[in-house]
């Protein structure tokens, strides 16, 4: 007859037989069936008590502190994202390991150089990269996308070392179809700096002062196109008449091309302004500015009664021949005619 055990004295059989094996070998066990490697952290941190699946990652975990810690886009990325295998131990910290480097190599394998984990949209610690290399970022050039300077290149070409800092090799197109005024047409310097600045493309200012023709009162307001509509700008003439030609021909008071004045407009006239000429009366001729008759005339044909000759001049319209024959009685060789004042009074005294 077979004699049975009752079912407690197996149970407490069972447990004597646990309970006989050491810690150590327990933790052996508990090793080599551990689904995740050497990674020891209590499974109530990713899982839930009633299934494995799905995880629920605890506020409490801390991902590798001091080896990775997940900040901003990394947070939030799924585990597998990076974790192919269940075996979360000895997965690579670098970069590259998870990041396709789509700048083939040319900028090292360390995306935070230029990337922030806040995303990989975040352009601000490469913008202070930039200001370390031989073309600082500044004004506009600080706002664009890398793309736009930085374009794909083919296979074994640099896109961002060794690029060329010179303005033309991005502005180029820019150069070519500018038209006021036309560069390619007047031989402008490539080197944009010259007139531009990064702050904007418009409003560009042209230094004419270190030309051969300084701009000075109203010559600095004046359009490019009002003295080079004829598009010349290297080897331009500087003569007041090439430009002026017309406002010399067509002045009246005096008439400049009866009377054979000087095409030098400046002999008269300043920059700041065309009308209010002075001709230097008083030091070549008669004095008309100062002395007695300063105020006393308004306009040259006062006394140039001829416009084509400025030789012919008429003292007897103000001095009349009664008051000047008085003026004049006992005097030897009075002759009442202009040329013979002028003779006796060549800077209009009385005496």
């Amino acid at each position: 007859m077979i004699a049975f055990r009752p079912f407690a004295s197996i149970l407490c059989a069972g447990a004597v037989a646990v309970l006989a094996a050491s810690p150590a070998s327990l933790r052996a066990q508990a090793v080599t069936t551990m689904p995740h490697g050497a990674f020891d952290a209590p499974c109530t941190q990713c899982h839930l008590p009633d299934s494995w699946r799905p995880t629920k990652i605890s506020s409490s975990f801390k991902h590798a502190p001091n080896r990775f810690p997940l900040e901003g886009a990394h947070a939030k990325a799924s585990c597998t994202t990076c974790h192919k295998r269940l075996d979360f131990t000895g997965v690579s910290t670098t970069c590259a390991s998870c990041h396709q480097d789509r700048h083939h190599g040319e900028l090292g394998a360390n995306c935070g150089s230029c990337h922030s984990t806040r995303s990989f949209l975040d352009m601000a610690p490469m913008r202070r990269a930039h200001q370390t290399t031989a073309f600082p970022l500044t004004g506009l050039h600080a706002a664009v996308d890398c793309s736009s300077c930085h374009t794909q290149r083919g296979p074994g070409q640099m896109a961002y070392v060794n690029r060329s800092t010179a303005c033309a090799s991005c502005h180029l197109p820019d150069y070519q179809k500018a038209s006021n005024p036309p560069h390619v047409a007047a031989a402008f310097s490539k080197d944009c700096s010259g007139c531009h600045s990064p702050s904007g493309w418009t409003a560009a200012s042209f230094n004419h002062s270190a030309t051969q023709f300084p701009l000075t009162g109203a010559h600095r307001t004046l359009n490019c196109q009002a003295c080079h509509a004829d598009n010349v700008y290297r080897g331009k003439l500087t003569t007041c008449v090439s430009c002026h030609q017309a406002d010399y021909n067509a002045t009246t008071n005096p008439g400049h091309a009866a009377a054979a004045f000087s095409t030098d407009c400046a002999s008269c006239h300043t920059t700041t302004q065309w009308l209010g000429a002075t001709f230097n009366h008083d030091a070549q001729w008669f004095p008309i500015y100062s002395g007695r008759h300063a105020g006393k005339w308004s306009t040259c044909s006062a006394c140039h009664t001829n416009s084509s000759n400025y030789a012919v001049f008429d003292c007897l319209s103000c001095h009349g021949k009664t008051e000047t024959d008085n003026a004049h009685r006992g005097r030897t060789g009075y002759v009442y005619a202009s040329p013979n004042c002028y003779a006796c009074h060549p800077r209009g005294s009385a005496g």
